[in-house]
């Protein structure tokens, strides 16, 4: 009989944990200061609810922020709700957080990213957003596929935790 510590989703458990605190602390007393979040998530998560055409719009992941408008936040202990505003449209949303996959607060170089366990046999690439240079990218016109690519602020400090993982 094998027995091993699975730190890796106690990790993410105590992230998620993270998450919850510094969302109902933000519910209870609202954002302090210059804090705000963007926080990108699974819209295909069999838990996720979200409006029709905002999936349809962002069939994979979808980054939403939480800064000046924001209203009904309600935290829970497997996910969140909260109402933002797109183009002028109130939408609601429930986000569960084992949708999450990275949650950054850049007003004060914070983040976190979440690794799927699928992911384990990646060679150890290091494909963490911080780390990709404009030179990385292939020169305009080379990229068969012109959607822009979304980047998250390089001031965020991000948590990976592949680097724990056997």
């Amino acid at each position: 009989m094998s027995h091993s510590i699975d730190y890796g989703n106690l990790m993410h458990d105590a992230m998620r944990g993270l998450i919850r605190k510094v969302l109902e602390d933000v519910r209870d007393n609202g954002l302090p200061g210059a804090h705000h979040f963007f926080i990108t998530f699974d819209t295909s998560h069999p838990d996720a609810e979200l409006a029709d055409w905002l999936s349809d719009r962002y069939p994979g992941d979808m980054t939403v922020v939480m800064q000046h408008w924001f209203d009904n936040l309600e935290v829970t202990a497997d996910g969140f709700s909260v109402t933002l505003n797109f183009g002028d449209a109130p939408e609601p949303l429930y986000i569960p957080y084992d949708a999450i996959r990275t949650f950054v607060d850049p007003s004060v170089e914070f983040g976190l990213r979440f690794e799927t366990q699928t992911d384990d046999d990646d060679d150890d690439e290091d494909d963490d957003f911080e780390d990709q240079d404009q030179d990385d990218l292939p020169p305009e016109g080379d990229d068969p596929d012109p959607t822009p690519r979304k980047r998250a602020p390089k001031d965020a400090e991000v948590v990976s935790l592949d680097s724990f993982r056997k």
